[in-house]
């Protein structure tokens, strides 16, 4: 009995089914850089930064260690240092914040819309000082942020604007793609995103050449030729097997994000009438699902109940960055930011891969529907 319970449950991702189906092409990809042997940036690196602009939209792409030093090297090339300041979310993934903090600069937390989970755009001029010298919106979820007014706020106070795309790989914002819109934008490529490696990986996109030839001197310790450096720099090179898996993927990436998008829509279908509250996806957005999350006050009791039915759950994210014991001395304190508070004790992401099947997706729905009834 316990063997089978373990044989039929069902994971919150599952990377050996998608690996299943296209083992041919990464498993080439793998033995193609270990024949030549070109292990650091190479043809590997040069051709997927090449053929991600295409999906981006934006005009250059430069391949990094993670999504982490993606917001890192952003921020550096924008200029960004000590004693400055970069309104961002605090509704996110920790390494948002950290990369400001890292860059020298204090992150300041403004709440979030209670249905997207994205930066609220009409809170953010309030939070505006002299210090301020950017704005680093996070497309949540793979939904993008309310881009026109961020942009708008921006301009208006001649901030720059960087986007965290790190879950929003093909993602589009009123026909705009996320990586597109920004003066910088970051993607990570670890290995639970839509796009992901077997390792780690990240990506800086944008249409600035001046700011993207920083990015990419800045990820190679700061180097003018092999052994000269003008200035310090990091470690932060893509490595070129991660980078042939990611090529490798990257054909498939479309088909993917539309079967992420039809399962969101069977989930919508399927939860509909029940207490539970869905994703909302704007209309004029291209969500394309990193998570399938939803939201109840009962949160911590369905989450021990889908665990006990054999199914995967995640908490995409149970403490937001301004409560994080790393930020006490921001000043922060429980109530500050109501918004993400609640979203944080309420929010659970369901079981969310393209391969995932119409029959997974009924058991999925069925144990939450008999949770709450």
């Amino acid at each position: 009995m316990e063997s089978a319970a373990r044989q039929d449950a069902i994971s919150m991702v599952d990377l050996k089914a998608q690996y299943r189906t296209i083992k041919p092409e990464i498993d080439a990809a793998i033995e193609r850089v270990v024949n030549n042997t070109s292990f650091i940036m190479g043809p590997e690196v040069t051709g997927f930064e090449q053929a991600f602009t295409q999906v981006s939209n934006a005009c250059f792409s430069v391949g990094v260690a993670s999504g982490t030093a993606a917001l890192h090297l952003a921020l550096l090339a924008c200029g960004i240092g000590r004693g400055d300041e970069v309104i961002t979310t605090p509704f996110t993934f920790f390494a948002t914040g950290e990369a400001i903090s890292q860059a020298g600069a204090t992150p300041v937390f403004v709440d979030i819309q209670p249905d997207t989970y994205n930066l609220d755009p009409e809170l953010i001029e309030r939070a505006i000082t002299p210090r301020t010298k950017a704005i680093m919106p996070v497309h949540l979820y793979g939904q993008a942020a309310e881009m026109d007014e961020i942009l708008d706020i921006a301009k208006r106070h001649n901030l720059r604007v960087i986007e965290d795309a790190a879950q929003a790989h093909a993602a589009e914002y009123r026909g705009r793609r996320a990586g597109s819109m920004s003066d910088l934008a970051c993607f990570s490529f670890y290995p639970s995103k839509n796009l992901g490696c077997y390792g780690d990986g990240g990506m800086v996109t944008g249409n600035d050449e001046t700011l993207i030839k920083r990015v990419r001197k800045l990820r190679d310790h700061g180097r003018m030729s092999k052994y000269e450096h003008d200035e310090l720099g990091w470690g932060y090179r893509l490595d070129a097997l991660q980078a042939a898996i990611l090529g490798a993927k990257l054909p498939h990436l479309e088909a993917w994000t539309e079967a992420r998008r039809s399962h969101a829509a069977r989930y919508n279908e399927l939860l509909a009438g029940s207490d539970i509250v869905t994703p909302a996806a704007r209309p004029y957005n291209r969500h394309v699902y990193h998570c399938y999350v939803v939201r109840t006050p009962r949160r911590d009791e369905l989450a021990a109940h889908l665990t006990q039915a054999g199914i995967g759950v995640v908490i995409h994210y149970p403490l937001p960055l301004h409560l994080q014991p790393a930020y006490r001395e921001l000043g922060y304190g429980p109530g500050s930011l109501p918004v993400s508070e609640a979203c944080a004790q309420q929010v659970i992401s369901l079981p969310m891969y393209p391969e995932l099947t119409d029959v997974q997706i009924e058991r999925v729905t069925s144990a939450v529907k008999a949770f709450v009834g």
